[in-house]
């Protein structure tokens, strides 16, 4: 538990900086949609997404009722096109079990391994959706936002590292490097030849 939180806290860290925020309110630099699809792809409820996001951590729970759970969070959230929860006697089926068996599923009996793919493959989760840890599941659900961040962060550092030394110091700018991960390169490399300009009369005035 205590290295998937250390993975988890590595990819905040990331998170954190590319997207100017404090690691404690990292969940402000998320959309409630994005809040939701996190909840979604993980089975986590999103107040705890936005705990776990903000550095604390999850309740410590079993194997048995981690399953439990995730079961339960794939029935209210995958339903027919209608809306209509799948029943047990669908779900039993499903995973080719008798009704009772079932319920003891989803009350707090781990299932076998057989039963649980063929669940898994019904709602279109991926491995390890029913058991992975909570710090875990999250790190792995980030990974396509990270991707998405982290190339922007360093092309915006890339044009700060191209200003005068003079310019590179300033903690304006290397604030508006972190913020830069939200804008597109040549927008920023634009603003920041425009501060050059604006920095370079204001020197001149200052001789005057």
């Amino acid at each position: 538990m205590a290295d998937t939180y250390a993975l988890l806290a590595d990819t905040r860290a990331r998170l954190a900086n590319a997207t100017s925020r404090r690691a404690d309110r990292l969940s402000d630099a998320f959309t409630a949609e994005e809040i939701a699809q996190l909840s979604y792809e993980t089975g986590i409820p999103q107040p705890l997404v936005i705990e776990l996001l903000n550095g604390g951590r999850a309740p410590q729970t079993s194997t048995s009722d981690r399953v439990c759970q995730r079961l339960g969070f794939l029935r209210d959230t995958r339903r027919h096109e209608n809306g209509r929860k799948f029943t047990q006697v669908e779900l039993s089926k499903v995973a080719g079990v008798s009704r009772p068996t079932l319920n003891t599923w989803l009350s707090n009996v781990v299932p076998p391994m057989e039963g649980a793919e063929r669940l898994r493959c019904h709602f279109g989760v991926p491995p390890g959706f029913l058991t992975a840890t909570e710090p875990e599941a999250l790190a792995e659900a980030l990974k396509p936002k990270l991707q998405a961040v982290e190339p922007k962060l360093q092309a915006a550092e890339e044009v700060i590292g191209s200003l005068p030394p003079e310019l590179q110091e300033s903690e304006d700018l290397q604030r508006l490097a972190l913020r830069g991960s939200q804008m597109d390169p040549a927008d920023l490399k634009n603003f920041l030849n425009f501060l050059e300009w604006a920095d370079t009369v204001g020197t001149r005035r200052d001789r005057d």
